[in-house]
């Protein structure tokens, strides 16, 4: 039996050959093919100004510094995400706030973060948890009356939409990833979606060492900046995965739904909120009926391997780090979003996947769960 592990990137011949295009050109590294990826990307958020960077992380990093945020300023922000979104906050010196999620979304719960706002809140980053995009109405609201700047950690909900507005389209800072398990790749990468030319001067400084280069071929560095530049390979990649964005959607779309019908519905599994309007369906995510299990999640995601499937868990609520508790973040401070990472469990979904696959490991958890709650499968 085929091991069918939970996100597997699809790269067709066509996107292969242009990379070998690329590899026998001569120019490897930042050259044409980033400046037509960000060209496309621009044009899929409707013309806003885009630049590459060889990860998210990094984007996440540059949009706080363009914001202006450094020591002394607080961003608000979830505990529920990759413990990057947290990092960044770190990086440029800031104070992460953390407020809980919404149990029903798993978002940010935009009710505590305006109450988290103090004189010392600079920002705020949002994050589009497995591909649904948190309420852009209330959060663009909350900012303005504040006059906060707006991070969207949208690294999972590229081709999401807000009530019929493509993600990355308005807003403010708005930063995609291209990690191999996204919902497109460029084997590593982000990007950030910017409001003018002024800030993206400042991102291309960032992005490369603080370098300013002079028409007259002379160049200056009046900031530090660092080495964060995609390659020409990697653009390659991503220009070839987001011609096939909308098609690899839909089927993720057509995979989440299956899931919907075919899920034991006697399991005491909670299902994500299926949301079908706005959501790009990046992860299919139920959550595990712990207080009835006689194992762990462990015990589940070792039962599933056994049947040849892969499990993932995304995410573990970042304050129970160690790095987080050393900032005095501990164990209740966030109920929901504990409870969420201690029972949340990351099924197989990526657009090569067949519909016999979804009944696959629907068969699967209807024969390794019941043991766990005590029952014959």
């Amino acid at each position: 039996m085929d091991f069918l592990p939970f996100t597997r990137p699809d790269i067709d011949e066509d996107t292969i050959a242009d990379v070998v295009g690329v590899l026998r050109s001569g120019w490897l590294t930042t050259g044409p093919r980033c400046s037509e990826f960000e060209a496309a990307l621009s044009a899929h958020v409707g013309g806003r100004p885009v630049r590459v960077a060889n990860s998210a992380t990094a984007t996440l990093e540059f949009a706080l510094r363009i914001a202006g945020v450094g020591p002394g300023d607080e961003v608000i922000t979830t505990p529920l995400t990759w413990v990057a979104t947290a990092n960044v906050i770190l990086a440029v010196g800031a104070t992460p706030v953390l407020v809980d999620v919404d149990p029903a979304t798993r978002l940010i719960d935009l009710d505590l973060a305006e109450a988290a706002i103090t004189p010392h809140t600079r920002a705020i980053i949002a994050v589009d948890l497995a591909g649904l995009p948190v309420d852009r109405d209330r959060l663009y609201t909350l900012a303005t009356r504040h006059g906060l700047r707006v991070v969207e950690d949208a690294a999972q909900s590229i081709g999401a939409n807000w009530r019929g507005r493509r993600i990355g389209s308005d807003g403010d800072l708005v930063s995609f990833s291209f990690h191999p398990n996204k919902n497109i790749t460029s084997g590593e990468g982000g990007c950030l979606v910017m409001n003018n030319e002024n800030e993206v001067r400042l991102f291309e400084k960032l992005r490369l060492q603080g370098v300013t280069r002079h028409d007259d071929g002379t160049m200056d560095v009046d900031m530090l900046g660092g080495k964060a530049n995609l390659t020409d390979i990697a653009a390659a990649i991503g220009l070839g995965q987001l011609k096939r964005l909308d098609a690899f959607n839909a089927r993720r779309q057509a995979l989440a739904r299956r899931y919907f019908e075919q899920l034991p519905d006697d399991l005491g599994l909670v299902l994500p909120p299926e949301d079908f309007q706005h959501g790009n369906w990046h992860m299919f995510q139920p959550l595990l009926p712990l207080a009835d299990m006689q194992g762990t999640r462990h015990d589940f995601i070792a039962g599933m391997r056994e049947h040849g499937i892969g499990i993932g868990v995304h995410y573990p609520a970042l304050h129970l780090f160690s790095l987080y508790r050393g900032r005095g973040f501990a164990e209740g401070d966030f109920p929901h979003a504990e409870d969420i990472g201690r029972r949340t469990v990351t099924l197989p979904l990526f657009p090569a996947m067949q519909d016999d696959d979804v009944d696959r490991v629907c068969t699967a958890i209807a024969r390794v769960l019941p043991p766990l709650l005590g029952r014959a499968a």
